[in-house]
């Protein structure tokens, strides 16, 4: 097969795929064509999703829904003050052998040991249940006494969280939330949105949904999205823009030195170009350009920059950062690189 073959071969499979999968969550789900736009691109980029929201927007069954229309198995968590790490990885038990009659140890799999994992209310529960999930989120395994247990593939964890109701809850540590490729707010649906939402909830509705990807096909496309090639250019950018996130690093602007105490790290440049070849064949596209860097650089970067006191007294978000490290940064290459500030970054 030649390149241009494989190319639109690989665009035909995508667009496919999504158009299913749009088809089905519409069924379901009002709007929120953003959110879904990105929960798909972190699902073809094998990372992981948190999304934050008020109560009732539907969060835990867009989740829900998205993994019956891909025929994956499904563990629904509802993480708690309560829940212990063994809850959610599982335990070992001892079990006597009938036919020797000696005892011995057996692994009883909990709920991480599914495809899709719906973490509800996530900052819930304490900081020693949450780090179960890092070795699980990074590694894909399991450890539990001496062994190690491989997780299905594919394997996402979806987590949810409720920024406004803060009395018993625990904020999640920046390294929990650096596993997590994208943060995602779900903001309140338009006037049209609501009326729709109001008159399916409101009245008799039969919906059934039908799975449109096997875990198997889901791997293949996974698979595509690596093969996508990315500019030297495109590198570039998304390294530049994260490191203008680094205080006390050369050529940043002061306004960040001014806002901000801690930046991203490399796993952000990782995850913003994964996401934009991602990006790039859900738009038809088997490139990836500067404007998919920058779509995604708030869902990629807005959970790992960590804003000082000032900043955050003058009400000043992680968002209003970015979009300013985006405004000053030029996305073509001539100016990106022959600028004396950007320089001092290449090198440092």
């Amino acid at each position: 097969m030649s390149e241009s073959e494989f190319a639109a071969s690989a665009i035909e499979k995508i667009s496919v795929a999504r158009a299913r999968i749009l088809d089905q969550l519409g069924q379901v789900i009002v709007g929120q064509s953003d959110v879904i736009e990105e929960l798909l691109i972190c699902l073809m980029s094998r990372g992981h999703c948190l999304l934050e929201g008020a109560p009732g927007l539907a969060k835990t069954l867009m989740i829900s829904t998205l993994s019956k229309v891909l025929e994956l198995s499904f563990s629904r968590i509802q993480f708690t003050p309560d829940l212990m790490p063994a809850d959610i990885t599982g335990t070992e038990i001892i079990e006597e052998n009938k036919s020797t009659g000696s005892r011995e140890f057996r692994f009883l799999q909990g709920p991480l040991f599914s495809h899709v994992i719906l973490a509800d209310e996530i900052n819930r529960t304490p900081p020693k249940t949450q780090a179960a999930l890092l070795e699980a989120m990074q590694e894909r395994t399991v450890t539990v006494g001496r062994v190690r247990h491989e997780l299905a593939d594919p394997f996402f964890v979806l987590a949810t969280q409720n920024p406004i109701e803060q009395e018993g809850t625990y904020p999640l540590p920046e390294a929990q939330q650096d596993r997590f490729m994208f943060k995602v707010f779900v903001k309140y649906p338009s006037f049209d949105d609501e009326f729709e939402i109001a008159r399916r909830t409101t009245a008799k509705q039969t919906v059934k949904l039908e799975p449109v990807l096997t875990a198997e096909e889901l791997i293949e496309l996974q698979s595509l999205v690596r093969d996508v090639p990315a500019s030297d250019h495109v590198i570039r950018y998304a390294i530049t823009l994260v490191r203008q996130t680094r205080v006390g690093e050369p050529g940043i602007p002061d306004f960040v030195t001014e806002m901000l105490s801690w930046g991203a790290g490399p796993r952000s440049v990782q995850f913003l170009i994964l996401g934009g070849k991602a990006r790039a064949l859900l738009h038809g596209r088997t490139h990836v350009t500067t404007e998919d860097i920058q779509a995604l650089a708030k869902p990629v970067l807005r959970h790992r920059i960590v804003l000082n006191y000032g900043a955050e007294s003058e009400g000043v978000s992680a968002d209003d950062v970015i979009d300013r490290i985006l405004q000053e940064t030029p996305a073509k290459e001539d100016q990106l690189t022959s600028d004396a500030r950007f320089q001092k970054i290449f090198a440092s």
